[in-house]
This record gives structure tokens, sequence and C-alpha cells, in this order.
């Protein structure tokens, strides 16, 4: 389906004039299934809990249409300013991203999801590995570099995943940097982060001391 093909929705509901989320149908693949929504709902509707807590005002938005417009954003890689209109205005779902993220909610959803899967809630081991990107253009010329393997100029992600390939950590670095360097900061970063990890394995390009 075309993210410019008007999708039929329910607009009451909602108290913000002109968004129509509340009843929102599912359009997109990217958009939770009934069934990955009934995992992370309570998680979800815990941190909104904070939220209104901490700011004394309760969400207009729904909070299922809020985060598919995240998931929307995330896999298809768009600027927050291109949501299509049957998710919530851009700026509402990108605020919210941002306090849910500094309230740690996907980690505690990642946290869960090893539970359900039968592993334990807290890592023992991971896997690291770097991707080489070209940086967007407002990325200052000191925080790029050219990685000479890929024969890109841009920025380096150097990712630690577990056993089931969800995120532990990440560190942005220049695309110059050679893996078995950019390998400290992020070890660095996963021992503080985890300190029941044990085990990390890592592939050729990390040759070298990685102790941290």
């Amino acid at each position: 389906m075309s993210v410019y093909t008007p999708v039929a929705v329910n607009a009451s509901g909602c108290a913000s004039p002109g968004c129509e989320c509340c009843g929102r149908e599912p359009a997109y693949p990217s958009d939770l299934t009934d069934a990955e929504w009934s995992v992370l709902k309570g998680e979800a509707r815990g941190v909104m809990a904070q939220l209104v807590a901490a700011a004394g005002r309760p969400m207009v938005h729904d909070l299922r249409a809020v985060l598919d417009g995240i998931g929307y954003v995330t896999r298809y890689g768009i600027e927050w300013r291109a949501l299509p209109v049957d998710f919530p205005p851009h700026e509402a779902v990108y605020a919210f991203f941002l306090r849910w993220s500094r309230r740690g909610l996907p980690e505690r959803l990642a946290a869960r999801l090893r539970v359900l899967a039968g592993r334990r809630e807290l890592p023992t081991v991971g896997c690291v590995d770097s991707q080489t990107v070209r940086a967007a253009e407002m990325v200052g010329a000191a925080a790029c570099g050219y990685d000479a393997g890929k024969k890109m100029k841009g920025q380096k992600r150097h990712v630690v995943v577990d056993t089931l390939g969800l995120l532990l950590c990440v560190v942005v670095t220049a695309a110059s940097m050679q893996d078995r360097d950019g390998a400290h900061p992020v070890l660095a970063l996963l021992r503080e982060k985890f300190s029941t990890i044990t085990l990390v394995w890592v592939d050729g390009g990390y040759a070298g001391r990685l102790q941290v």
C-alpha cells in the first residue's frame, strides 16, 4: 500500500484537532500486530503513567498509533515530518519517542522479549559488529570519515546484540575508525550496562587487543 493512500479511520476520541489516530486500522508492514501489541502494551502504558505523573497531563493520542508511528520511522528511515497522515502529528510522536527512550522503555521491552523467548532477562553473551553509513547533511565534518574498505564517507555504527539479535548498545564514530578501535568504547558501554556479559563474539575485523 502506498504511504500516500488515505486510510479509513474513526476520528472520534482524539482531542487534538484534525488528528485521526483513534480507531486507526493497521495499514503498513511496520504496524504492530495484535500479538505484538499484547506483549508491548503493559510496559508502554506503565511508562505513560510515569509521564502523566511527571507532567500532570494525560496523553491525547492513541498509544498504539504513536508506537506504530515510531515503528514506521525506524523501519523505513524517513524523517519524522514525513509520517503519513493517519498517524498522530510527527511532533507528538517524536516527543514521546524521546521521553520513552529516556525512561529506558526500549531496554525494558528487550528484556521482556528475552524472557518470553525462554532466556534470562539479563544477557550473558553478546556479538559485536559494525556498519558504515552515509552521514546526514547536518552531521559536521569532524564526526565523519572515510571507510577505505567500504569506499564510503560517513559514520560507523558499532553495535552489540544478544543471541536473539536484540540490541544491547551502540556507539557511533567516524567511518574512518577501525573496528578494533571502535570496539573499546562500545565494550566499555556494554560492561557499564550489563555486568552479566561474560562472552563477546567478534569477527576478524576486531583482531588485536580488545580489553577495556
